[in-house]
Formats: structure tokens, sequence, C-alpha cells
């Protein structure tokens, strides 16, 4: 099963953005779903992820502005960026954790927020 994220665009600094991340097969087989984003010069990082059970978690850095939800009809995970910050501008990611694997990474989508 791979993903893929999509949904990315430029977007004013206090605006909003929805990311999603498609399965090729049940989003549910995996353990564990994030986003990831990796700015210019600087290393990718994990900024949100859904466990199986429905559990989430944040960095620091967009807690409180981001939120992210599953529609498994869909099979697909959403991240909703709002009160976007020209510093949340980035390629983004999203990769799956089944057991100690991670699924292959896609292509990313950009996102960049103008001051």
């Amino acid at each position: 099963v791979q993903l893929q994220a999509s949904g990315g665009g430029l977007v004013q600094a206090g605006g909003s953005l929805r990311l999603s991340c498609a399965a090729s097969g049940s989003i549910l087989s995996f353990d564990l779903v994030g986003w990831y984003r990796q700015a210019p010069g600087k290393q990718r990082e994990l900024i949100a992820y859904v466990r199986k059970g429905g559990g989430t978690d944040f960095h620091g850095s967009v807690k409180g502005r981001f939120t992210i939800s599953r529609d498994n009809a869909k099979n697909t995970v959403y991240l909703q960026m709002n009160s976007l910050k020209p510093e949340d501008t980035a390629v983004y990611y999203c990769n799956g954790l089944r057991g100690s694997l991670y699924s292959p990474w896609g292509q990313g989508t950009q996102v960049t927020v103008s001051s």
C-alpha cells in the first residue's frame, strides 16, 4: 500500500489549506500515518500523526493550528492547516508505519505561505 500527498498550494499568511494523503489500499493497514515536512535546507520532520486507534499528536510548532483526521471509507488522512505562517512553507509528505516498516516516500506536495 502506497500513500500520496496532495492539496498543497500558495496561500497568504493567516490562511488555511487542507492536505490529503490517499492510500492505494486500506489506510487501516498502517499502525500509524504521519505528516512530515521538509523546508529548504532543513531536515524532514514529523509534524503530526494519527494512530490506527485514532490517537493523534502534533509537533509543538503546529499544535493548536493543525488538525489531523482520517476517512476510513475513502482511505485518506487529512491535514487541516489553519493560521498558516511563512515558516510553514515546505514540501509536505505523508508516510505510513506498519510494524517497523515505513511506506515508500511519495513526491510530496508544496505548501508556500506568503507574508
